[in-house]
């Protein structure tokens, strides 16, 4: 994929969750928005992982964690989803060690907990995404 074409889905995938958010509002389980998003996303053609479990690879050690993945988009955009009072910077290190466990170039920190989701939302990019072509 291109930089173009990874951030055109991210900017989808923002969309849908707008839609979710305003259907819902605040105050739910993550769990429940979770289900929502992968529904909307998968019933509008995208290929979507759930809970997608992460496997670690150190040096000769290789076994699969206890971390799991909340959505992962057409296995390109990693979607880690809260529904929390405040995002905190663990959240943002979470979602991009998540990133560099899968090599994938982008990511989405969506907290549902909010009057205004485009504003708590945050996208990620990292090593991957630069070597992408434009």
């Amino acid at each position: 994929m291109t930089k173009k074409e990874v951030t055109q889905l991210a900017y989808e995938i923002t969309g849908f969750v707008i839609k979710v958010h305003k259907a819902l509002g605040p105050g739910l389980l993550e769990s429940i928005y979770e289900k929502c998003l992968k529904y909307e996303l998968e019933r509008n053609g995208y290929d979507v992982k759930q809970q997608l479990v992460v496997k670690i690879d150190y040096y000769d050690l290789e076994f699969e964690s206890d971390l799991r993945i909340d959505l992962l988009v057409n296995d390109c955009v990693v979607v880690e989803l809260k529904a929390i009072e405040n995002l905190l910077p663990i959240h943002e290190a979470q979602l991009l060690t998540y990133m560099k466990l899968l090599q994938r170039p982008q990511g989405l920190l969506i907290n549902f907990n909010t009057t205004n989701i485009t504003k708590s939302m945050k996208p990620l990019v990292n090593d991957h995404f630069a070597r992408l072509i434009d």
